[in-house]
C-alpha cells in the first residue's frame, strides 16, 4: 500500500517552530487548499495540519510565510484527540514554492 500526499494551497498563518530538548525540531502550520463545491457552485477550502521535522522543519520555519502558494509532499498520518475523535495531520517530507516573486525561495 501507498501512502502519499501531495498538497497546493495557501498557508494559513506563519509557520510555528518548537525545539525539543532532544535536539528535534518540529514545525507545524495550516494550508488551506481549494475545492469545488457544485452544490452550492462555489470553491470552498479544506484546511489540513502539516508538519515537518528535523531539518525540513528549518527551512519551513525559516522560508514559509501566511499566504504561501506551496505544494507539500508527504505521508498521512491520524491520531486521536481529547475527545476521542481522530484527526488528520500530513507529514512532510518536501514543499516546494508555486507562486512568484512574492513566494521567492523553496526547499
Amino acid at each position: 500500500m501507498i501512502n502519499s500526499v501531495v498538497l497546493v494551497g495557501r498557508v494559513g498563518q506563519n509557520p510555528e517552530m518548537k525545539y525539543f530538548e532532544s535536539g528535534k525540531v518540529k514545525t507545524n502550520f495550516s494550508v488551506a487548499v481549494n475545492r469545488w463545491n457544485s452544490a452550492t457552485k462555489q470553491e470552498i477550502a479544506d484546511w489540513f495540519y502539516v508538519e515537518f521535522w528535523d531539518k525540513d522543519a528549518e527551512r519551513a520555519g525559516e522560508y514559509i510565510k501566511k499566504g504561501s502558494l506551496i505544494a507539500v509532499e508527504g505521508r498521512l498520518d491520524t491520531w486521536k484527540d481529547k475527545d476521542g475523535d481522530t484527526r488528520f495531520t500530513v507529514k512532510g517530507n518536501k514543499f516546494h514554492f508555486m507562486g512568484g516573486k512574492s513566494d521567492s525561495q523553496s526547499n
